[in-house]
């Protein structure tokens, strides 16, 4: 399996005016009623990946775009970046209910987001079907003369 991208993001200064902005350029719907007003963006197709656009804060200080790998383990891909050059930016982190993630900065410096792959649905059982009952045999009489 590959490692594919999940999910993009977009820091901004004045994220309701990107919100607008996008809503008005691509017709994405975006909701940011919530607790943390991370503006989810529906972009209203079926391909690609779905993203949201965040106000920028202590932990992304500059306006950029980050898009988010799905892997099986994330301290591993840490590890890896690290060992490749990366830095660790944000250790693996579970925000419950909703992802666990963590970030690392290549070697150019470029912020990348990984998200834990959900374990796959368990498999259902296949019902083993029952044998076919058999049918009696008609028992055939002698025909009369």
């Amino acid at each position: 399996m590959g490692a594919p991208v999940v999910h993009w993001e977009i820091h901004a200064q004045d994220a309701k005016r990107l919100h607008d902005f996008y809503t008005g350029l691509f017709g994405w719907r975006v909701n940011a009623n919530n607790p943390m007003n991370y503006g989810t963006v529906n972009t209203g197709s079926k391909s690609g990946a779905q993203g949201g656009i965040a106000q920028r804060n202590e932990q992304s200080p500059a306006t950029n775009v980050t898009f988010y790998v799905e892997v099986k383990d994330l301290q591993m891909h840490l590890a890896k970046a690290e060992s490749l050059g990366g830095r660790v930016v944000m250790p693996v982190t579970e925000i419950p209910n909703m992802v666990t993630m963590a970030m690392f900065s290549d070697p150019e410096g470029n912020i990348v987001g990984m998200i834990k792959a959900a374990a796959p649905p368990p498999k259902k059982k296949k019902k083993k079907k029952a044998a076919p009952k058999k049918r009696a045999k008609a028992k055939r009489g002698r025909k009369r003369k």
